[in-house]
């Protein structure tokens, strides 16, 4: 058997000890400050202002009595509408009769309005605690607790 390089001038029979070193990390869990957050809530006065639009119609009632062959259609004369009104009559013979028209006219009127609304506003609060004052404060609420 033929030794190796590496092996020349050393006896047979020797022992070299190896050595290894390992790394183990470990994470321990340390509480070095508290945080509360609340939310505290605000009630504010303001003035609401809006504008209300409202509409109103007129009807006027128009007699016509006229004789027609076929219903007259809605129309639109202007702001007016014209909403015909028909009837059948019996005579010696059957006539379409225009008994009158309804004229309805649009107007619009804005009122400007201010009533006074309260309004709800939160805000965060966070306050830091020291690491010792929150275990404190963590013991006396379990304490409360049972």
């Amino acid at each position: 058997m033929t030794d190796s390089p590496s092996r020349k001038g050393l006896p047979d029979d020797s022992v070299l000890p190896l050595v290894e070193e390992t790394l183990r990390v470990d994470v321990h869990e340390r509480v070095s400050a508290r945080v509360r957050v609340r939310t505290a809530t605000d009630v504010v006065q303001e003035l609401a202002r809006a504008d209300l639009r409202s509409e109103t119609v007129d009807i006027t009632r128009v007699p016509v009595d006229r004789p027609v062959d076929a219903p007259p259609e809605i129309r639109t004369e202007g702001d007016v509408v014209i909403v015909p009104v028909v009837e059948e009559v019996l005579v010696v013979e059957k006539r379409l009769v225009l008994r009158e028209e309804l004229h309805i006219r649009r107007s619009v009127t804005t009122e400007h309005v201010e009533m006074p609304v309260n309004l709800r506003r939160q805000q965060a609060v966070v306050e830091r605690l020291a690491a010792d004052e929150a275990g404190s404060e963590e013991s006396s609420s379990q304490e409360t607790q049972d």
